[in-house]
This record gives C-alpha cells, structure tokens and sequence, in this order.
C-alpha cells in the first residue's frame, strides 16, 4: 500500500525527494527510504538529478519513474483501440478496412526491410525479426522444424489483448506483419484470442518454395 501512494506522488508530481515523501506520507524518512529501496530494486523507481533545497543545506536525491512503472496505471488504449476500428468499420467498405491494415502492416515492417541485407540466412533473419517483434512487445521467440523445411514463430503477447476477439481485422494485421518481416508466406497454426498459448505462424524454409509476392526482399535458405 505504501509502495503504491509512492509511485501515485511520483506520477504525479514527476519527482520527489525523501523529506517530500515522508511529508505527503506522513512516516518517518527512514521508513520512506525501506520502501524506495524496494522500489529501486524491482526497477520501478530510479534516482536523477540530485538537486539542493534552499540555499544552504546538502543537495538532496531526487527519486522519479522509471519506464516499467507506466505498467502500474492504468490506461485506455484498448478501448481507444476498439473504438478507431469500430469507426472504420462502419465508415469504410470491408476491402478498404483490409487495404488499410495491410498498408499499416507495411508502413510497421519498412524499417526492418530497408535494413535487411541480401542473401541474409535463416537464423540472422529471425533473430532480427524476434528483437523487432519484441522491442514492440510481442515476447516473440522462433525455431525451425526438425526436418528444416519449416520454422515456427512464436509470439506470446498480443499487443491487441481484449480488442483483437472483436475485431479479427487486427489478427489478419498480424498475419500480413509476420510475412512481411519473414518475406514469406505464413500460416498462423496457433492464436491468441481463440485460447492459445500464443499465436504460431508457420512458414516453409525450403528448396522451391515461392518467395512471397510484393515483398520487397529477396533471400534464400
């Protein structure tokens, strides 16, 4: 309970040090500082810049958030989320809604695309795609199939969570990412929002199959 107010002051007012803590608190300083330690330890507060009270007096720490912390309050963008998509269902034609997240799909994967170099193997390839994904919070990972005909990527986070059981337009948003990014031809095996451990796309890796059509990169296995 105390560890939340903390995080609610420091959101609030940005940054804080100790004595305006134990102040808003109303606890002694050193208990403040048992919970800051906590705090600090699961990496969700941090110290910066530290800064003097008045004009004599040692400079003080200022504690503020740190990143992970926004995961502690809450937001509306699934809401947001399913609200846009519900608009433009109802204003735009169903090929045009498809048109529109496939372009989107596109605009995601440009910066990995134009980074690839030729002839990238396998392995290179999807490990670039993992950390991609992930920097985008999809807790991606990737293996080949026993065989080597096929490889299996795995993402275990659904950006969508709640709003994609509603509007599989962002599934099939998905599924045009994934082939993008691999620059073939996928199909999703597993999935999320039907109760899935994650959502598995499959896509073959060997000798005569096509590259996928309109990707703008060329490689080989």
């Amino acid at each position: 309970m105390v560890r939340k107010r903390i995080l609610d002051i420091l959101k609030r007012r940005k940054q804080a040090t100790v004595g305006e803590l134990a102040r808003q608190l109303d606890m002694a300083p050193v208990s403040v500082r048992y919970h800051l330690d906590i705090l600090q330890g699961d990496n969700l507060i941090e110290v910066g810049k530290v800064r003097r009270e008045g004009s004599v007096g040692r400079p003080k720490q200022v504690y503020m958030l740190t990143e992970e912390a926004s995961d502690f309050f809450p937001d509306n963008f699934a809401g947001l989320t399913s609200g846009l998509v519900g608009q433009m269902k109802g204003l735009l034609p169903a090929e045009q809604v498809q048109l529109a997240f496939c372009c989107l799909a596109q605009e995601m994967s440009k910066d990995l695309l134009n980074a690839s170099p030729a002839n990238e193997s396998l392995s290179r390839r999807m490990n670039r795609v993992v950390d991609f994904l992930n920097d985008r919070g999809y807790f991606a990972r990737w293996e080949e199939e026993s065989n080597g005909q096929a490889a299996l990527l795995h993402t275990c986070n659904c950006p969508y969570a709640g709003v994609a059981e509603q509007h599989p337009e962002l599934c099939a948003m998905d599924l045009e990412l994934m082939e993008n990014l691999t620059g073939k031809e996928c199909e999703r095996v597993f999935s999320l929002a039907e109760e899935g451990n994650a959502c598995t796309y499959r896509f073959l890796v060997g000798e005569g199959v096509l590259e996928r059509v309109g990707s703008k990169i060329e490689f080989s296995y």
